[in-house]
């Protein structure tokens, strides 16, 4: 099994707000946030939408990388997602 396997992601929830989390195998963490069995935080705020996804994580620094996300500002994640957004594909 991969050390390095975890993802760190935000998504928008259908009233607008923000949520991050980890994840070992993103799209099926997406669909059970979808699928109302995700976190209880997202249950009554589907659908949920990616916006931003970090790969490569060891699951320690994963999660200490959710931790750091979540403290910041809305307008910080917002800056955050359009970074990445404004970044070229990885060749």
């Amino acid at each position: 099994m991969s050390r390095r396997g975890w993802t760190v992601y935000i998504v928008r929830c259908s009233d607008g707000s923000f949520y991050t989390g980890v994840a070992k195998d993103l799209q099926r963490r997406l669909a059970a946030h979808n699928s109302g069995r995700g976190a209880a935080y997202t249950r009554s705020r589907r659908p949920v939408e990616l916006l931003w996804r970090a790969e490569g994580y060891g699951r320690g620094r994963a999660l200490s990388r959710e931790a750091r996300i979540k403290a910041l500002t809305r307008a910080e994640k917002e800056a955050l997602v359009r970074a990445r957004r404004a970044q070229p594909p990885a060749s």
